[in-house]
């Protein structure tokens, strides 16, 4: 990996030089939207290679590894509480629900309690749903749930915080399902007493379709080598789920934030600020589910996007108001800029049709095709090698999805501009909505492409040669195309679901039930309710929902 960084970086300050050599420099327009573009691409990918080339330290120190040899002292004989400095410590496991799967959840909620290490398990169910709060009650878990849903995800948390009074606490996505030493492997980094959270990668279960493969493969690298590069900094931010928390860390930042619908980033670089220090750690402790659908997608890189924005014209990390080291603030700065690397693919692909319809050209004409793809390939192709060895293989889906995802990140930038709010959405949730309701710009590039096409073949064949124009077009078109049968494909699957046998659906109390005040016992339902299956650890009980509304 560090010889593919070297190289890689090398290959990017050459297609820099080349960029900018005054010689090269073709029309105004396209050379202004080349370079604009290929400024912010070369700008992350470096600043990328010098992260992941200080990713190599371990975060697991001595103070780790003594903590984690005194975790459970009781263990032998059957007592499995945690304890940290010789003494017991409560941990509360936060699962925040918002309408999604009942069996999705479920998965969750079964291995959330089935953890090692004593813990109480908590179902924050935003969704108000009556099935859940007999799925908490039959798999050993507290239900809570709002009077309101202010604040989205953070306020539902804050709201938990309330009541749970743990002096840690893990939040895990409803499609999260933990694996059973999450709590033995976080736990003991908070030894040190200025550790604010824990954060371990998102790893995804369910690469099915074009979408999720795309999207889960657009992460490997940040989560195998950018965020472990992060601890050198004291930059890694919590992602929102698979997380723990001390919850002093949280109560000195006013709780987690809920002025964003990226409330994890905001919530670290709060954290940050006050001092306190953050660790990732690089082992997978939970499997998810990558959005599987254009609608899900979108929903979560437009979330995303916007948080990222709003940091950069918000909270600018380079203010001389923030109180971040120098290298904290490089490393906000990148991620408040990254998702302007997918603005650049919509400069990009406008320059071929400057050329073919304008003759306008980004570079001059002196310069061989051979010349040019040298210094290309020097970025482009190394980009591509370093994705090949994170990954284990050359993903096309996640090609296709950085190309055509500059409608979503263009409409998060406007959002932040002019303050327009844009709801909050479960990363995974989707209606049966067709997905060309929300790739209207991608369809319209593609046809304009496309047509461009056949425009620039028609040119070359008058003029006796292959142009780069044409030729680059094309590639774009077909980029865009694939999309586009993607979309036709999943389209087809929602209007034509496969028949699935419905299963009865068990008898629910409908008399809803609000957290309002401090837990008190449950009364279960005990008619049409299956029992709950065997525990692990029969003697962990439900915990009280309080007051009926």
């Amino acid at each position: 990996m560090v010889l593919l960084v070297l190289i890689g970086t090398i290959g990017i300050l050459a297609y820099a030089g080349f960029l900018l050599d005054p010689s090269h420099r073709g029309d105004l327009l396209p050379y202004a939207m080349v370079i604009t573009a290929e400024t912010i691409l070369v700008a992350q990918a470096l600043l990328a290679m010098w992260t992941i080339l200080s990713g190599s330290s371990d975060p697991r120190d001595y103070v780790y590894h003594d903590a984690a040899a005194r975790l459970m002292p009781g263990a032998g004989d059957g007592d499995d509480t945690v304890h940290l400095a010789g003494a017991p410590v409560i941990v509360d496991v936060f699962i925040t629900v918002y309408g999604e799967d009942v069996e999705t959840i479920r998965q969750t909620v079964r291995a959330a309690v089935a953890m090692r290490g004593a813990h109480r398990t908590w179902v924050l169910d935003d969704g108000r749903s009556d099935e859940v709060r007999v799925l908490a009650a039959e798999e050993g878990a507290s239900y809570v749930r709002r009077l309101s849903s202010n604040g989205a995800k953070a306020g539902n948390i804050n709201h938990a915080l309330s009541i749970a009074k743990g002096a840690f606490f893990v939040i895990l996505d409803a499609d999260f399902v933990p694996r059973e030493n999450l709590i033995v492997e976080m736990l003991p980094f908070f030894a040190h007493d200025d550790v604010a959270f824990v954060q371990s990668p998102q790893a995804y279960g369910n690469l099915t379709t074009v979408v999720a493969r795309g999207a889960a493969y657009m992460q490997t690298v940040f989560y195998r080598f950018i965020q472990p590069g992060r601890n050198r900094f004291n930059a890694a931010f919590c992602v929102g789920t698979n997380v723990m928390f001390r919850r002093r860390a949280i109560d000195d930042v006013g709780g987690v934030c809920t002025d964003s619908k990226s409330e994890d980033v905001w919530t670290s670089l709060r954290l940050h600020e006050r001092g306190w220090r953050s660790v990732y750690l690089s082992d997978v402790l939970a499997i998810g589910e990558a959005p599987e659908t254009i609608e899900a997608y979108s929903k979560q890189q437009l979330r995303w996007a916007t948080g990222g924005f709003e940091i950069l014209l918000q909270h600018n990390p380079l203010s001389p108001r923030r109180r971040l080291t120098p290298d904290q603030r490089i490393q906000y700065l990148v991620t408040a800029t990254f998702y302007l690397t997918g603005i650049c693919p919509l400069l990009l692909l406008l320059v071929p049709p400057l050329e073919i319809y304008f003759d306008l050209r980004p570079m001059t004409l002196e310069i061989t095709v051979f010349t040019w793809a040298l210094y290309y390939a020097g970025f482009y192709v190394m980009q591509i090698l370093l994705a090949w060895f994170a990954v284990g293989s050359f993903r096309w889906e996640t090609l296709t999805l950085a190309t055509v995802s500059f409608p979503i990140y263009t409409k998060a930038l406007w959002n932040v501009v002019t303050g327009k709010d844009v709801g909050w959405h479960v990363t995974g949730s989707a209606s049966r909505r067709s997905p060309f309701e929300f790739i209207i710009p991608q369809v319209l590039f593609f046809v304009f492409l496309a047509l461009t096409t056949a425009v620039g073949v028609w040119r070359d064949i008058g003029i006796g040669e292959m142009t780069l124009a044409t030729a680059w077009n094309a590639t774009n078109t077909i980029i865009l195309g694939s999309f586009v049968v993607t979309a036709a494909r999943e389209a087809h699957a929602i209007a034509h679901p496969a028949a699935a046998v419905a299963a009865p659906e068990p008898a629910v109390d409908s008399t809803p039930i609000t957290v309002i005040a401090r837990p008190v016992p449950l009364v279960t339902v005990e008619s049409e309710v299956p029992p709950p299956p065997p525990r692990r650890k029969a003697r962990r009980q439900p915990v009280g929902v309080g007051a009926r509304s």
